[in-house]
Parts: structure tokens; sequence; C-alpha cells
């Protein structure tokens, strides 16, 4: 089998996969024309972020069978074209999570001792000691939202630093953060005020865009510094800038801009800012690191031995799939429902199996709504593949039950999860060959069409509410798709779900919040 390495990488690559009895073309920064003529007689790709695998190049790989990504974004690979030929594409998400982390606590260092403005300083010939008097960090609460891979190693620093650590992770056990000397909060507002410093380790997406802005600074203490080594556009840039003006905020210290290089950046004018371009994998270990891990996963992909650290679909028997593929989607419909819907730390998770699924190979369906889970707070690696190992690293316990017993339905699958707040709870099915539909939500009966957008809102069941949403969400141009009502009682508790056809402003939610009866809105987003 034939690898072509496509990019710079250390010899050591060519020495793993020579090992393991594969053929190596060594072609860093190979031109677009050339890989095109070569791309059919490859088995497997390494690259890094030089080269571009377009869906019109894997139109003529048809022997390719996985490509790999020394780093952890895959944004120069055409996943979906790659999914859609069975060609599995990998990255290699842990060997910079050190390099990460410390670059991290070398940003605590210097926003605290000012240590780039005080070279300036002396480089232009000044002697400035008393204006560049700095803070000790021993002693201070290092607040970390986002406590992965990355944040649980922010913290193992940190904590050696003698720094107190508070965290806020909905997706994480206790029974994991205690060993890395975390206190949890019971949400980010707790952190918020709690925090010294406050350092970001999440993905960029819906759920975390803007994450921090006006309103969270408010709550922050004064004169907290801020971190952020993870994405742009996690927090405001706009708002961060004038909470700095103010003096609410003492410094920030950013690797990562919402656009890159940051030219005409207002932050950039300020001198309690202190910037890095895009610098916390760059270590000559993490390059190194990283390089290893693509050859390694590349290796054993391509001798039979499995895939690790898959961004998609990899090939299961195809007949068996597209049998299950129904419920495949449905299950992952439900993860990502059930994760918008719960409030607090997942604890636990519960899934009962009853009908003619049971007779199935569930272990995909289960592994699928994991997917579901975890989606809204990992950007990279979640796939069948690695949902079951990423759910039993962040400490929460799965149980999974087969049960013989009738329900109104040929086969349904009902979803527990428990939170350190609560229980939420929901059963979908699928209606003829492939119609996914939700038909119960924490007991309320319903039957509710799985799309892009659904608002769910639970009140009490009293007469007029259905038309005030419907007045506002026309004022605002929003058409209704379909609409489902279910109650325990009349008069009593009720559900409402609305599909819609666009997503809904987040003042026009907040107006639905206002009305008569209604006690919890959620944007539910697919």
């Amino acid at each position: 089998m034939q690898v072509l390495i496509a990019d710079e990488l250390p010899d050591i690559c060519i020495e793993i996969l020579e090992k393991a009895g594969l053929k190596v073309s060594n072609k860093p920064g190979i031109k677009t024309d050339e890989l095109k003529t070569i791309v059919d007689s490859c088995d497997g790709i390494i690259l890094r972020s030089g080269t571009k695998i377009t869906a019109s190049l894997l139109e003529r790989a048809d022997r390719l069978k996985a490509i790999c990504r020394a780093g952890v974004g895959v944004d120069n690979v055409d996943v979906p074209a790659a999914t859609k030929k069975g060609i599995v594409v990998m990255n290699t998400p842990e060997g910079n999570i050190i390099s990460t982390a410390e670059h991290t606590v070398a940003m605590i260092f210097s926003l605290s001792r000012f240590i780039p403005q005080a070279c300036a300083s002396v480089k232009a010939g000044k002697w400035e000691r008393k204006k560049f008097t700095g803070i000790q960090i021993a002693g201070k609460t290092l607040g970390i939202i986002g406590l992965g891979r990355v944040g649980r190693q922010v913290a193992k620093r940190a904590a050696a630093l003698e720094m107190k650590i508070v965290g806020y992770d909905p997706f994480i056990s206790p029974e994991v953060t205690v060993q890395y000397s975390i206190n949890i909060a019971k949400n980010l507002k707790e952190l918020l005020s709690q925090a010294d410093y406050i350092t970001m380790h999440i993905p960029f997406n819906n759920q975390t865009k803007n994450l921090i802005t006006h309103k969270e600074f408010q709550i922050m203490k004064q004169g907290v510094r801020v971190i952020n080594c993870a994405r742009g556009g996690i927090i405001s840039e706009e708002d961060l800038y004038q909470a700095i003006k103010d003096g609410q905020v003492a410094g920030a210290a950013i690797d990562v801009f919402d656009v890159e290089p940051p030219v005409g950046n207002k932050l950039l004018e300020l001198e309690q800012v202190i910037t890095t371009p895009h610098l916390g994998a760059s270590t000559e270990e993490a390059q190194f690191a990283v390089a290893v891990e693509a050859a390694e996963q590349m290796a054993d992909a391509l001798t039979g031995k499995g895939y690790r650290n898959a961004v998609n679909l990899p090939p299961y028997n195809i007949e068996e799939y597209n049998i299950l593929k129904p419920y495949i989607l449905l299950a992952e419909k439900m993860g990502l429902l059930l994760s918008q819907l719960a409030v607090g730390g997942i604890k636990e998770v519960d899934i009962i199996y009853t009908g003619e699924i049971t007779k199935k190979n569930i272990c995909l369906v289960t592994d699928s709504l994991m997917v579901g889970l975890l989606k809204p707070v990992l950007e990279y690696g979640v796939n069948l593949v690695s949902a079951p190992h990423l759910i039993a690293e962040r400490g929460i316990k799965t149980n999974i039950t087969t049960s013989s017993g009738v329900s109104d339905f040929t086969s349904l699958i009902t979803a527990k999860i428990t939170t350190s707040q609560g229980e939420t709870i929901l059963s979908g099915t699928v209606f003829g060959k492939n119609e996914p539909r939700i038909v119960d939500i924490n007991g309320y009966g319903i039957e509710a069409v799985i799309d892009k957008y659904m608002l769910i809102l639970f009140g009490k069941d009293k007469p007029g509410f259905i038309g005030n949403i419907g007045r506002i969400l026309g004022e605002k141009n929003i058409n209704i798709a379909h609409m489902t009502f279910g109650r325990k009682e009349t008069g009593g508790n009720a559900i409402t779900i609305v599909n819609v056809d666009a997503k809904i402003p987040q003042e026009c939610l907040h107006e639905i919040e206002q009305i008569d009866h209604i006690e919890t809105a959620y944007l539910i987003q697919f």
C-alpha cells in the first residue's frame, strides 16, 4: 500500500510507515496539478495545512482509504466528499495538548508581570520599574471554561503554582475533576463571579459564539484578567475592548482572533492587551508529536488495526448500516436535543431499546446518540469511533438496556441523562421507512418533527398563548413549519414544540419567554 506525505514532516514518519510495511512517497509541498496525477495511486495521504484535498480531487482517488491531518483542524479537507467516497479522515488532537496548556500558563504570567510591555520598554532605552509593578498569581483564583484535555492540563499546572481552580463544563464528571484540584461551578455565572483570571478551552460553534459579551463582563470581578488560547469568536472582541477601556477588565492575553491576522483590530491599540499569532501548538515537540501520531494512525488504518481520531463515519458493513441508518440519524438528533435541554454537568446516560430494534446492532445507534450528545462541546474528533472513548474519559457512566416489553411503536429508543441538577428523558422512533420523530419529552406524549430549528416551550395549558407565539414569529417574518402540543391534564402543565424555517433571534426568544404561562423556552438547533 502506498502513502503520500504531502507536506513537510520529520523523517520519523517515513520510518514508522515503512516499519508497518507501507510504501512511502515523500513529496512535501506537492503542487495541485501533480497531486491530481498521482492521487489515484495512493491508499493514504498524510498532510498538514499546506495541501488541500478537494471534492474534485477525491473524484480521482479510487484507491484512497484514509487521510490524516497532522494537527487538529481539517479545514483543508473536504470531509463530506471524503465520507461519501468511504474515505476515513483523521486528525491528531493529542499531540499539541501540553504545548497549548503551557502557552496558556505563559500568558497568565505575562499578564501578571507585564513581561512583553517591560521588555519593549527596556529595549526602548527606558527603566520603568514602578510602572510595571505586577501581581503574583499564587493564591489567585483561575476560572477555566471547558475542562477537556487542554483545560485539565492547564488546571494541573495552575494548581502547582498554588492557584485556586474553579471550572465550568457541563460535560464532565466530578470524579474526573477532583483529580485536578478543580472546584466545579454550578453554572457559568458562578465561575465568572469568582475568578481573578479566566481562560477558555472550548470549541467555537453555535453554542459558544460570543459566549463572553458585555453581560458576562459585568458579572466578573473588577480587575479580572482574561486569556483566550482556544478559538477566536468565543469572546466578543468589541465588548472586550470596551470592558478594558472601562476598567472592568485589567488585561487580556489573546492568541486567537475572529479574523487572522487581526489587521486593524482595536484590541491591538490597548497597552493592557498582549497578543501572540496563534502559537498555542507551535512548539518543536508538539509539531513532532502530531507528526508521529499521524504516521501511527495511518499505519493502523491501512494495516487493519482500526481507526483513531476519525472525524467522519468510518466504513461499516454497508448492508447493516443502511438498515440502521434511520435509527442512527434519529439517535444523533436525540443526543443533540438532550445536550441542549439538560441543565448541569452530565453524570449518567441511560438508553433503553424496545421492540424490533433490539435484534439489530444497537452499538451503532448507541454510539450515534453519544456523538450527538458531545458535538455541542467538542469541536473535532467526535464520531461513532471516538464517542464511547470520549464519554468514558469524561467520567460519564453509560447504561444500555434492551426491553422485550410492548410499546405503541415497532421500535423505540428512550434516552435519559442524569445531571447535577436533575433528569431529562426523551423517546424517539422512526415512522415509515425514514421519518424520525420525537414521541415523548419528560413524560409529555408528542409527535415532533426533527427539523433544523425547533422551539420547545414548557408552561401551562391556557388559551391564547399559541396565538401570541404565532404573532411574535410572524412579526419577525419567521414561518412556522410544524407545531405539536402535549399535556398531562386540561389546564395543567403542557409542552409546545414549534418547528420554524429560520433561526429565531435572541430578542424574539426573550419576547416569547415573557408570554403569560410560559415557564421555560429552549431554542434547539440541529
